[in-house]
C-alpha cells in the first residue's frame, strides 16, 4: 500500500470515530498525525464534522494545527465563524502571534475587535503591537515570541532561560544578546550555548556582528536577506536598534511564494491566486485586462489598414505578419520575465540598469540575427525570392531588438517610478510588440519593395 492510500486510509478511519462520537479513539489517532496531516484532514471534511471536532480539542491543540495552515486560505474567516467566539479568542491566543495577526487581517475590523476583547489584555496587546504595522513589511510578519538573554550572564544562566522560554517561542536556534535596554548586541546559536561551559560568560562567546532588518523594511527586502545568509530567521529593530521581533524561515517561504505569485500574475494580466470554479466570476477577472488589450490591438490593426496599398502591391507580405509580430512577442516576453527576475534578486538595481539594457540590446542583436538569417534562407528557397527573404530576415532582426528593448526597458522604468515591475504583464509586452513590428516590418519592406515585386 502506497504512502498516500494509507493516508487516505487513516482520514476514513479518523472520520468514522469522529462521525460514531467515539472521542477517545478520534483523539488518540488525530493526535498522532503529524500536524500538517491534522491541517489536510481538518480541511477535508464539512463544517458539521469540523464543529464535531471543536468538542473534542481544546483550543491550544487546534492553535498548533492552525499554525500550518496556510494563512492565504480563503476558508480560514469560515472556520473562525464556525467556532463559539470564546473558543476562537482563546484558539488565536495560543497561535504564535504573527500567524493570528495574519489572521484577523483577514477579519472586518467589528470582528477583530471582538476576538480582541475576549482575549486576555497581555495576548490582546501582543497582537495589537503587530497589528499597526503596515501590510509587506518585516514588522507585519514577524513573531514576538523568541529568545532573548544579556550578556553579563553565563551560558548555565542561558541555558536556563532558554528551557523556560523554549515553549513559547517559535524557533530556538538563534538566541539573541540585549542590553539593559533592549537593544541588540549580539546572537548565540544554541550550538554554542551547547557546546561551551556552563561558567563561560555569554560576553566571551556571542557574535557582535548581528545582521538585523528594519521594522519598515518591505518583505521582499527580509527575504532577500535570509536567502543571502541562509539564516533560520532574523532578528527586527526599530530606529534606535531596539529588539522588537524575529522573522522565521517559514514565515519568509510564505513570503516567497506571495511575491512569486504576485510576479506571475503581473506577467500572465490575471491573478492566478483566485481560482474560481463559477465561469461568469472568473471572466470578470480577466475582462478588464483583455478589453485593454483589445483596443490596444486595435492600433495594431490600423497600422496595418495604412499600409493597405502597400499590401495590395505585394500581397505576400501578408503571409508573414504574423510570423514576425508572434516571434518578437515572445522574445519581449522572455526579455521581461528576465528584467523582473534580475530586479528581484538584484542588490545594486540603480548600477545594474545601464548594464541590463545593453546587454538585453546585445542578446536581441544575436538571437534576432541568428533567427533573420534562418528565415531569410527559408523564405528565399521557398519562394523562390531571396529580396523578399532579405526583407523578411531584416525585419525579424530589428523587431526581435526592439521586443527585447522593450521588456527590459518598460520594467526597468517601472521599478525606477516605485510601481511592481511585473505589472507590465506579458500581454501587454506582446501587443506592444506587435505594434512597433508591423511599423518596422512595413516599413522595411517599403524600402526594398522595387526589389521583390
Amino acid at each position: 500500500m502506497n504512502e498516500g492510500q494509507e493516508m487516505e486510509d487513516h482520514f476514513s478511519l479518523l472520520l468514522e470515530k469522529l462521525k460514531d462520537q467515539q472521542m477517545a479513539e478520534f483523539r488518540e489517532l488525530f493526535l498522532a498525525l503529524h500536524i500538517y496531516e491534522q491541517g489536510q484532514f481538518y480541511q477535508s471534511i464539512d463544517e458539521a464534522d469540523r464543529k464535531q471536532m471543536y468538542n473534542y480539542l481544546s483550543p491550544k491543540e487546534l492553535a498548533d494545527m492552525f499554525d500550518v495552515i496556510e494563512e492565504d486560505n480563503e476558508n480560514m474567516k469560515d472556520y473562525l465563524a464556525e467556532m463559539r467566539p470564546s473558543y476562537a479568542a482563546e484558539m488565536l491566543s495560543e497561535m504564535y502571534t504573527d500567524n493570528a495577526v495574519d489572521l484577523l487581517n483577514m477579519l472586518e475590523k467589528s470582528q477583530k475587535a471582538k476576538y480582541l476583547s475576549l482575549m486576555s489584555t497581555e495576548d490582546a496587546g501582543e497582537i495589537k503591537e503587530l497589528l499597526h504595522y503596515e501590510d509587506d513589511t518585516a514588522g507585519s510578519i514577524m513573531t514576538t515570541e523568541f529568545v532573548s538573554i544579556v550578556a553579563n550572564q553565563t551560558v548555565r544562566s542561558a541555558m536556563y532561560v532558554l528551557k523556560n522560554q523554549a515553549d513559547m517561542a517559535e524557533t530556538i536556534y538563534y538566541v539573541y544578546v540585549v542590553d539593559q535596554e533592549n537593544h541588540l548586541v549580539g546572537v548565540i546559536s544554541l550550538r554554542d550555548l551547547i557546546v561551551n561551559d556552563d561558567d563561560t560568560m555569554i560576553s566571551d562567546v556571542l557574535s557582535e556582528r548581528v545582521i538585523s532588518v528594519h521594522v519598515g523594511d518591505d518583505q521582499e527586502d527580509v527575504a532577500q536577506t535570509i536567502r543571502d545568509y541562509d539564516f533560520l530567521a532574523l532578528p527586527v529593530t526599530d530606529y534606535e536598534d531596539h529588539l522588537l521581533g524575529i522573522v522565521t524561515v517559514d514565515d519568509i517561504i510564505d513570503v516567497i511564494d506571495d511575491e512569486a505569485a504576485s510576479d506571475y500574475s503581473g506577467l500572465a494580466g490575471v491573478n492566478v491566486e483566485e481560482v474560481s470554479e463559477n465561469p461568469i466570476k472568473a471572466a470578470s477577472k480577466r475582462l478588464p485586462w483583455l478589453i485593454t488589450l483589445l483596443f490596444l490591438g486595435m492600433s495594431t490593426a490600423t497600422l496595418i489598414s495604412h499600409y493597405e496599398e502597400l499590401v495590395s502591391e505585394a500581397s505576400i507580405l501578408a503571409v508573414f505578419i504574423s510570423l514576425i509580430t508572434g516571434t518578437a512577442g515572445n522574445a519581449g516576453t522572455q526579455s521581461l520575465a528576465v528584467a523582473v527576475r534580475r530586479l528581484a534578486v538584484s542588490d545594486e538595481k540603480d548600477n545594474n540598469f545601464g548594464r541590463l539594457i545593453v546587454s538585453e540590446v546585445l542578446t536581441g542583436l544575436v538571437t534576432g540575427a541568428v533567427t533573420g538569417v534562418a528565415i531569410f534562407i527559408v523564405v528565399g528557397i521557398w519562394q523562390h525570392n531571396f529580396p523578399l527573404g532579405f526583407v523578411i530576415g531584416m525585419a525579424m532582426l530589428c523587431a526581435i531588438t526592439v521586443a527585447n528593448l522593450a521588456g527590459s526597458l518598460i520594467p526597468m522604468l517601472m521599478d525606477k517610478l516605485g510601481f511592481d515591475p511585473a505589472v507590465a504583464s506579458g500581454p501587454f509586452i506582446t501587443t506592444l510588440s506587435d505594434l512597433t513590428s508591423v511599423l518596422i516590418y512595413f516599413n522595411i519592406a517599403s524600402l526594398f519593395m522595387q526589389y521583390f515585386i
